[in-house]
């Protein structure tokens, strides 16, 4: 019989190990990225191009896009990803107005 809340499976699945920025992490196998991530306690996804503002999950479903990370070399939506053994996740560090050159 499943939990009454999906959440708690973050704390019970089994884990497996990833990477965030080059740093190990271990996650719950299967679960979703953002919300695993979040629970490990990481809340800053990326930064906005413009104002370099934090951004994280917001909406979870895949509409807002503030969960972007770099996959294994490619840009994916965290919120859209099942965890699985040995991600390699980068967080994306967007260029903001005043890292731009001239």
């Amino acid at each position: 019989m499943k939990p009454d809340s999906p959440f708690l499976d973050l704390e019970t699945a089994p884990r497996v190990a990833v990477s965030i920025d080059g740093a190990p992490l271990e996650l719950p196998e299967g679960a979703n990225l953002a919300a695993a991530l979040l629970a490990a306690g990481v809340t800053v996804f990326r930064h906005t191009p413009v104002s370099g503002a934090p951004r994280g999950p917001f909406c979870m479903m895949g509409a807002c896009f503030d969960c972007l990370v770099d996959i294994d070399g490619f840009t994916r939506q965290a919120c859209m990803i099942e965890v699985s053994q040995g991600l390699r996740i980068i967080r994306p560090r967007d260029l903001g107005a005043d890292d731009v050159d001239a």
